[in-house]
């Protein structure tokens, strides 16, 4: 099926097959043809250029994105997306007064949401996630990472990597999945760490692999959490497997993560709420992805990731949500876009950037996702009629997404 857009206003984010990133002082530029047309054939983008270009073909159908803006769907590639229920109550208890971690400390947090999600079914927990991963859809996000991590045992684990795959075989959109055994400690090894890691090792991990349930391993590095020794034996024995390193680093405390991470060549360090000059140092000489996840720091009221520090050392930035019932409970990569321009004082170009190309990356998934190029799957966003692509984070509060096009069909 050929479809063909024309009038487009702007055209964002074209790019050569060969830019799989952007660092530093390059995401400040946003690549873009005004006056556009863009060809989709089947589930790949086939040609673009300016209008008075535009070839005269039969097509199946035509949109006219006349005063419209088009460019690549976000690429989120940090969620806890498939989960049971919901943390309403904690979000009250943090208006009262309580921190993330007294929550945690009496039961609550990811432990609560561990004991929900192993009382409730496969079925039911694939029915709840479902409508979630749709909304997304809508909200113009075309790729998206899904971890585990709520179920903290064997079996229930595995029944979350079940329902991530199910969910990736029954929608159109690129999933990634990501195991995250590492969560926390279950409560019945709080005070015997190593049994738990020994579980994770032994049990989880080949079961994991021998059943293609996901791509990456995740550890949640943090005091209370896992430490850098426990977080490093987690990340070798996932390695040996072929699993692909993704670590929640540096949200509340910088305790050597994110060198950690870099020395395990790990494709992406997450949250970096807490950045050092050491952790700077780490990052420029590697190739793993900074993650910052504006959101989460909007809900918890955290600092937010020093994203000017980062790009100001010629660093990458990505930008994900981090939709979970706790922390975070929305996928809206549109208002990332906007938190981070203004809390986090980057610009609509870097944002987009961080959302798309770099969000890709960090998912391993740019030679395919994240921007204009011709032989890319056809993901993108149609905007409503409006003045610039700064409207966008600008006016945080409206939906300006007319369209989402998602593998080459209209959702």
């Amino acid at each position: 099926m050929k479809i063909l857009i024309t009038n487009i206003k702007e055209l964002l984010q074209i790019r050569e097959m060969s830019v799989l990133k952007v660092s530093g002082k390059e995401m400040a530029t946003l690549p873009s043809i005004k006056n556009a047309f863009l060809l989709l054939n089947d589930n790949l983008i086939s040609d673009f250029g300016l209008m008075e270009n535009c070839p005269e073909i039969d097509v199946d159908e035509r949109i006219d994105a006349t005063d419209k803006i088009v460019l690549p769907a976000w690429c989120d590639s940090h969620t806890h997306l498939v989960y049971a229920g919901n943390r309403e109550q904690e979000f009250v208890d943090r208006i009262n007064g309580l921190s993330y971690e007294e929550i945690a400390n009496r039961g609550g947090g990811i432990l609560n949401s561990a004991k929900k999600l192993q009382e409730t079914s496969e079925d039911e927990i694939y029915n709840q996630s479902k409508i979630r991963l749709e909304e997304i859809m809508k909200l113009g996000t075309g790729a998206v990472e899904i971890k585990s991590g709520y179920g903290l045992s064997v079996e229930s684990e595995l029944k979350m990597l079940r329902v991530i795959k199910k969910l990736s075989e029954n929608y159109p959109i690129t999933i990634k999945a990501t195991f995250l055994g590492a969560h926390a400690f279950p409560t019945e090894f709080k005070n015997n760490h190593d049994a738990y890691i020994d579980l994770l090792i032994n049990e989880m991990i080949p079961i994991v692999v021998k059943e293609n349930l996901a791509e990456f391993i995740d550890v949640f590095c943090e005091v209370g959490y896992f430490s850098i020794e426990e977080t490093e034996r987690i990340i070798k024995a996932g390695k040996a497997f072929g699993l692909i390193p993704k670590i929640h680093v540096n949200q509340f405390n910088a305790i050597g993560g994110i060198a950690l991470a870099t020395k395990y060549d790990a494709l992406s360090v997450d949250h970096l709420e807490i950045v050092t000059k050491e952790d700077i140092i780490a990052l420029k000489n590697s190739e793993t992805m900074p993650v910052a996840l504006p959101s989460c720091s909007f809900f918890l009221s955290i600092p937010y990731t020093p994203a000017r520090e980062i790009i100001s050392a010629g660093l990458p930035l990505a930008l994900a949500t981090d939709y979970n019932p706790g922390s975070t409970p929305s996928g809206n990569m549109n208002l990332v876009v906007a938190t981070a321009c203004i809390k986090m004082k980057m610009t609509p170009e870097e944002a987009i950037n961080a959302a798309t190309i770099n969000g890709a990356f960090a998912m391993g998934i740019s030679k395919t996702h994240g921007s204009i190029t011709k032989g890319k799957i056809a993901n993108l966003i149609i905007t409503k009629p409006i003045s610039s692509y700064y409207q966008l984070p600008y006016s945080f509060g409206s939906n300006w997404i007319e369209n989402v096009i998602i593998e080459g069909k209209m959702k």
